[in-house]
């Protein structure tokens, strides 16, 4: 109990009393009171703010997901009573808040409607009708209704292609020792973000995002005029569409034999033993008529996972997985 005791005043003597003022350059603003809220940029405030919306999910029936202050509520809605269902849900949350003395902004609140045949139901929160959107962004992925990321790969496309411009203009060197580790270090990641969940649909998409690849290589000192193929094998580089697999059966890994092997458990099923030869590890394919579910890492990686040879998943660890997988995928087309 003292030990108890104690923490909490610590806590109070940290939440208390506390000033800020801003830097600008040489100048700053005079001193204020804080009397609101907990310090950003520290250690001690994202926990306490855990800790104090840990029950705003009490209660709710749909699925609700939570990261820092941004919170996602959804559920199936095929019928009256689902609508209602989520109705029901969004009262449930603006009570919460004015328990807890806050306010959702109820200005960045949207609907975001998913399938064809979707009735498009309008929900509100307390008095406010919340707005319908056809995207938003969600951790830096906007997620459109179509799900087909022809949106996101369009921003990732952009902001490559900007930051290749910029080394061109800025670097005079073209060797690959000065290009290789910019383009790595700079662009590639843009290409890349959230590849797992980005699953590219679309062949315009991909030749989009591959073509920044190809610039990259044609703007390295000697290999100018040589096929596309041949600069990366000459550079020791995948071509991304090549990358994303890469990624993929390494997420699978992870899954399947490595530190996320508990929710891969929820993920995955092993499947039935045959008299074929095999890698040990197959799971079990499943099959979808819609191609949106056709996408998921869950369904897409599993056949590409199945295929693989057993000397490279029953290696115990992840690193010399990645170097047995990189040579197998270096004779795969």
């Amino acid at each position: 109990m003292w030990a108890r005791q104690k923490t909490v005043r610590w806590i109070c003597n940290w939440l208390s009393e506390r000033t800020q003022r801003v830097l600008t350059n040489a100048s700053s603003s005079s001193w204020k009171e804080v009397t609101s809220g907990v310090l950003q940029g520290s250690v001690l405030g994202p926990v306490l703010f855990n800790i104090f919306t840990n029950d705003l999910d009490g209660g709710l029936e749909g699925m609700i997901i939570k990261f820092a202050d941004d919170t996602k509520l959804g559920r199936i809605a095929n019928t009256p009573e689902d609508r209602s269902r989520i109705q029901n849900d969004l009262d449930r949350l603006e009570r919460w808040a004015k328990t807890n003395k806050m306010k959702f902004n109820r200005d960045k609140c949207k609907i975001l409607h998913f399938s064809r045949k979707n009735g498009m139901q309008r929900y509100r929160m307390g008095d406010a009708w919340l707005d319908s959107s056809t995207c938003e962004k969600d951790l830096g992925v906007l997620v459109d209704s179509k799900l087909n990321m022809s949106q996101q790969c369009d921003v990732a496309a952009k902001k490559a292609n900007g930051i290749l411009a910029c080394i061109n203009r800025g670097i005079t060197s073209r060797s690959r020792e000065v290009m290789l580790p910019l383009y790595s270090a700079l662009v590639r990641p843009h290409l890349e973000y959230c590849v797992q969940f980005c699953a590219l649909q679309l062949k315009g998409d991909v030749d989009k995002l591959e073509s920044i690849q190809r610039r990259a290589t044609k703007m390295i000192k000697g290999l100018e005029n040589k096929p596309y193929e041949e600069k990366l094998k000459e550079l020791g580089m995948f071509s991304l569409q090549k990358r994303r697999l890469r990624g993929d059966m390494i997420a699978m890994y992870k899954y399947v034999r490595g530190s996320h092997r508990e929710e891969g458990a929820s993920l995955f099923s092993a499947a039935l033993q045959t008299r074929t030869r095999n890698n040990g590890f197959k799971l079990q394919e499943r099959r979808f008529h819609l191609n949106i579910r056709k996408n998921f890492l869950t369904v897409r990686a599993v056949r590409q996972w199945n295929s693989l040879p057993q000397t490279v998943v029953e290696v115990p660890s992840l690193e010399p997985f990645k170097q047995r997988l990189d040579g197998h995928l270096s004779g795969v087309l």
